[in-house]
């Protein structure tokens, strides 16, 4: 047989509790047809776990999970970091989705948590040359280190004359919750985001979210679920828990509103109101426009569409381009402007998340006093926050859009 399988070094750093010192460890020969499932079955084997009815999880150094369906779905529905979907550990093959020098991790019984170092060797190699069989699943040829070891090796080049290596000054990352390294996260492409849900694309808005920073964006997010519910349920169910669970931690305004319409979907129910396809930025640029400048106005409850009062006024616009909302009182929402308070507040909310604290105090004089949207505006430019503001901004003000269309008992659809 040419050498086609993996040589793959697993090493147990410690469990409930327990770090080892030196790491027992084996080295498993492991073909291209086995599974994660296949490898954590033998790894458990090796290392003499009689009681396997604990749950099995590796994670990649890219930071992707490999488990089971079921505490995959769990994980991604969580309320932190960034969305990432699992891999079935049943299905996907370890020699497909790995790469020679590749190293991960395999927890074993996510409450004692044994946790393994898991490194494929450099070199492929042929079973029959290592092992004398070609093995039905992953084998052990080599190992060391007291579970107890066979033939008493305790680190994997003992000749039982020399000393064991010293133990390092502090403890591997793996046991600090400190691996992988902590890698940036990147920015949710929003103009790619809003393109796949004008296109009604689930499968570019799925990817467009997968892997990205979207915790300032969850209004925005949210707004594209519906279509990719309708389109890839089995995909963007677990992605549409994880927003509503974020939504419910923010609690920003509107985010309980969209919460509530996502798990609606989710349970295939009618949303809780008159369902109206109302432009969210339309509106929101009207409520929260310059007070000088605006009146107020209608939302069109057939259409969605949003009218400031000079459409209304035969004086402004003529007679025949007046749109009449006399007629059909019931047919239309008013609204008044409230002006830049709330925008004034989300200066504030943002310069107070900002970590520098140089930075933050600088952002907090901006906004003092006439001209500090102006001053403000031409800080995060130079600072190149502007993008981080834009999203963080819009999701504020859609989600205040949203709550007071709420209250009037009118649904985003």
């Amino acid at each position: 047989m040419a050498r086609t399988w993996l040589s793959v070094t697993v090493e147990l750093l410690g469990g409930r509790g327990v770090e080892l010192w030196p790491w027992p460890g084996r080295i498993f020969a492991v073909g291209p047809a086995h599974t994660f499932l296949d490898l954590a079955s033998s790894v458990n084997d090796a290392f003499a776990r009689w009681d396997k009815s604990h749950l099995s999880m590796f994670i990649l150094a890219d930071g992707r999970i490999v488990t089971d369906a079921e505490t995959g779905a769990e994980m991604t529905g969580g309320i932190g970091g960034p969305i990432i979907a699992p891999i079935d550990i049943g299905a996907a093959k370890v020699a497909r989705t790995l790469k020679p020098g590749a190293e991960f991790q395999f927890t074993f019984d996510l409450g004692d948590d044994w946790t393994h170092r898991c490194i494929i060797g450099e070199k492929k190699i042929d079973p029959l040359e290592v092992l004398g069989i070609h093995p039905q699943t992953p084998l052990p040829y080599w190992g060391w280190g007291s579970i107890p070891d066979q033939y008493g090796r305790r680190w994997s080049d003992d000749d039982e004359e020399s000393r064991p290596p010293r133990r390092p000054g502090r403890s591997h990352p793996m046991l600090l919750h400190a691996w992988p390294d902590q890698q940036p996260v990147p920015a949710l492409d929003v103009t790619d985001l809003r393109a796949a849900i004008v296109s009604k694309d689930a499968v570019r808005f799925l990817s467009v979210v997968s892997g990205c920073d979207i915790d300032d964006a969850l209004q925005q997010v949210g707004a594209g679920l519906p279509m990719a519910l309708q389109q890839r349920r089995q995909e963007a169910e677990a992605v549409t828990l994880s927003i509503v669970n974020r939504l419910t931690w923010r609690g920003a305004a509107g985010d309980q509103t969209l919460a509530e319409d996502l798990l609606a979907c989710l349970r295939r129910e009618p949303l809780p109101g008159q369902v109206v396809p109302v432009d969210l930025d339309m509106l929101s640029a009207e409520l929260e426009g310059d007070l000088d400048m605006s009146s107020g106005g209608y939302v069109d409850l057939r259409t969605g569409e949003v009218y400031d009062d000079n459409l209304t006024d035969p004086m402004m616009v003529g007679e025949d381009a007046a749109i009449d909302v006399e007629t059909e009182p019931d047919r239309w929402l008013r609204f008044e402007p409230t002006g830049s308070r709330d925008g004034w507040r989300d200066m504030a909310a943002f310069a107070e998340r900002q970590q520098d604290v140089a930075l933050r105090q600088r952002l907090e004089r901006a906004i003092e006093g006439k001209g500090a949207f102006r001053r403000f505006r031409d800080l995060v430019h130079d600072e190149r926050l502007a993008d981080q503001w834009q999203v963080f901004s819009t999701d504020r003000l859609m989600g205040r859009v949203r709550e007071f269309l709420a209250g009037a008992g009118i649904r985003v659809g």
